[in-house]
């Protein structure tokens, strides 16, 4: 199932992809796209993305300072009358000043994300994601909605190993390349050497944790603790979701809070279990915050801190789920546990999720309205979910083979509206325009 907002996206003529996530995503992304009939460029804007999507024609390079970049895209936009714009990470710097010029211009901007749905999706959606998402938060639109069952998402076959791989190729290409990029700066350090011990050492992290936690997994579901424990699972530390879209500093601070909060609130035989988010586990591990407030708070033996653990169940027998604005609460949802949600979230719709604060879910979490959120969820996947992985295989980007059965008339209308070669050069030569690489 092709979504909504991909078929918009193909529905373009002259598409700009920026940065991408790390791996060959973007660069399968733009051959589907010419295969539809499309003009791509990509802008490359350091080493990493180089290495994912070598260079060639319609691929460009940015070097310059970041004080140039907003020029740099308007004269890009204009020259090559770019009417549609793909990126990843719409928070990072240069991708914030892309969506506010876009926007300005009438230039649509795409943006993907981690699925909503998961495992094997991908989100891609119009103007932004997550609490910048343009989906409904009206709980009588998706009450007037038809369900209509959607087949299951073919397996894309992510796992750790891989994504750590396409980490550390991506980091090495970066540094090795920093002198072509000199005014690059990437979001969150990308060091070779320490992105790569960062990962062996998550690696490490993962297997004492199968041993130190092999009995939980059956603690947690032995029926003696089934609907006995509250289940918080944590976010990676840089989340935009936490930094930009809640009121919290950071994971640390979240993490305090909702101990103090379950201390005073929470009945006494109840459990509190954290779930340490995989993509952090090279960064991160919150062992010793956790025990040491647990027993400040006089918590001892009700808190257990996981990482290694099969989420599904988890969420199938905790009494509720507590969460800044993750997108496991939509799987909370879907397993019948109820949720709170303690920022901006897109799924926050009356209905759906607790409507009252962190102290009152402990004793009263409610009930999840399972038909609301059926018509909720066959909606979000019908509009921005493409079964994919941005680190493993993308089945459900549309068959190239097909396409190009299906697009010659459409190429051929297109290319009868391409400027020349000599157009075109005139205007590569611009001040404002980026020089092909």
């Amino acid at each position: 199932m092709v979504p909504s907002s991909l078929q918009e996206l193909l529905s373009h003529d002259r598409t700009l992809l920026l940065q991408g996530p790390m791996g060959p995503f973007f660069a399968q992304l733009a051959q589907v796209l010419r295969a539809h009939g499309q003009q791509v460029w990509k802008v490359n804007f350091n080493g990493g993305d180089e290495f994912f999507f070598p260079p060639a024609e319609g691929v460009l390079r940015f070097d310059r300072p970041g004080a140039e970049w907003s020029e740099y895209l308007r004269g890009l936009l204009q020259t090559r009358a770019i009417d549609a714009i793909v990126l990843f990470g719409q928070t990072r710097r240069l991708h914030e000043q892309a969506l506010a010029l876009a926007t300005s211009l009438g230039v649509r901007v795409f943006v993907f994300e981690e699925g909503y749905l998961r495992p094997d999706y991908v989100t891609l959606e119009v103007g932004g994601v997550n609490a910048d998402s343009s989906l409904p938060r009206d709980t009588a639109f998706y009450r007037a909605q038809e369900r209509q069952d959607e087949p299951d998402p073919l397996p894309t076959g992510q796992n750790f190993w891989g994504v750590a791989e396409l980490a550390m190729r991506y980091s090495w290409a970066l540094w090795r390349a920093r002198a072509q990029f000199p005014h690059y700066e990437h979001h969150r350090c990308l060091h070779p050497v320490r992105e790569g011990s960062r990962w062996l050492l998550g690696g490490w992290r993962k297997w004492r944790s199968r041993w130190t936690e092999r009995h939980m997994q059956a603690q947690l579901s032995d029926p003696a603790c089934r609907k006995r424990y509250f289940l918080v699972p944590l976010q990676v530390h840089n989340d935009a979701q936490i930094v930009r879209h809640s009121r919290f500093g950071s994971v640390a601070e979240f993490i305090v809070e909702v101990l103090e909060s379950f201390a005073q609130h929470a009945p006494q035989d109840q459990l509190l279990v954290f779930k340490h988010h995989p993509l952090d586990r090279p960064y991160n591990d919150y062992r010793a915050l956790i025990r040491d407030h647990a027993a400040r708070l006089g918590l001892d033996g009700r808190v257990h801190y996981l990482h290694d653990q099969h989420l599904p169940t988890l969420l199938r027998f905790a009494r509720g789920v507590v969460t800044v604005n993750s997108t496991t609460g939509l799987q909370s949802l879907y397993h019948g546990t109820p949720v709170v949600t303690l920022g901006e979230c897109f799924y926050a719709v009356p209905g759906l999720v607790h409507a009252g604060p962190l102290e009152t879910f402990w004793r009263q979490p409610g009930r999840v309205n399972r038909p609301l959120f059926l018509k909720f969820r066959a909606h979000v996947l019908r509009e921005t979910q493409l079964n994919a992985s941005f680190y493993a295989a993308a089945p459900g980007l549309p068959d190239i083979g097909a396409v190009l059965s299906t697009g010659d008339s459409r190429r051929r209308a297109l290319a009868s509206s391409t400027p020349s070669a000599a157009d075109q050069a005139a205007s590569w030569s611009s001040p404002t325009a980026p020089t092909l690489k």
